[in-house]
């Protein structure tokens, strides 16, 4: 499947979805276009029944230098409604990466700052390419952390940690490994062949489930659980996992 777009690239092969920001000239700074496009690319994705895992990345060792400013009508500065365009952008994209029941991975290939970095912190799992500048820098522009990251980087690093973060210090990669912002450092390409053959839908399940277990109750969860376990024993992935290990136990 293709789609005509301009602000973003996007490209399916081997069940693999590659979204790419594709804004070179500002880093790949994020306009209404972009929106729109992240949007319509990521739908496709979902809906895409080739595709197993979705990869966000960004063109010509950028990953997203956030919110294009210069979209912002300058001589509108005092009546311009931030609330308002965050429900109409970033929220309407970031609730649409969070429902997405495939594996969803970023690659951060250069620098991932404020709502670029907001957009890698929606997905599931993270990387980024060594030496590259990461930050939530917000706060040195006056505004608060937008586009999910009051939600996502507490769950991921920690509260004090993401508070800390916020301050709108520079990290490098090493230090976003070491703090648990990402999985690895360099490219995610033998997390995505792994990916690629995880059992639908029992990722979905389980990923639904994690969420859960940092807001619900352990005995919803354990509700969640059973429903989850319930559908996933009568899969054919399941069926097919015990046949192929019965096997190999008669062999040994």
């Amino acid at each position: 499947m293709s789609l005509k777009q301009t602000t973003v690239l996007y490209n399916v092969q081997d069940g693999v979805a590659t979204i790419t920001m594709n804004r070179p000239h500002v880093k790949n700074a994020i306009n209404t276009e972009m929106h729109e496009e992240l949007y319509e690319a990521f739908l496709a994705a979902r809906k895409d029944g080739d595709v197993k895992v979705i990869l966000l990345t960004g063109i010509e060792g950028s990953f997203s230098s956030g919110a294009d400013l210069k979209s912002i009508p300058v001589k509108e500065m005092k009546s311009f409604d931030y609330g308002a365009y965050l429900e109409s952008t970033y929220n309407k994209l970031i609730m649409l990466i969070d429902s997405i029941e495939k594996p969803t991975v970023a690659h951060m290939n250069g620098t991932a700052v404020g709502a670029g970095l907001s957009l890698a912190l929606a997905c599931d799992f993270r990387f980024a390419d060594p030496g590259i500048k990461i930050a939530l820098s917000f706060l040195h522009i006056g505004l608060t952390p937008d586009a999910g990251a009051s939600y996502f980087l507490p769950r991921i690093i920690g509260f004090a940690k993401a508070l800390e973060l916020a301050l709108g210090d520079t990290i490098d990669s090493e230090e976003a490994l070491r703090i648990g912002l990402i999985q690895d450092i360099g490219h995610p390409e033998k997390l995505i062949h792994a990916l690629t053959r995880v059992p639908m839908p029992a990722y979905s399940s389980m990923k639904q489930n994690m969420k859960a277990g940092t807001v619900l109750p352990l005995r919803q969860v354990l509700d969640a659980e059973v429903t989850a376990q319930r559908a996933a024993g009568k899969s054919k992935d399941h069926h097919r996992a015990i046949q192929a290990f019965l096997k190999r136990s008669v062999t040994k």
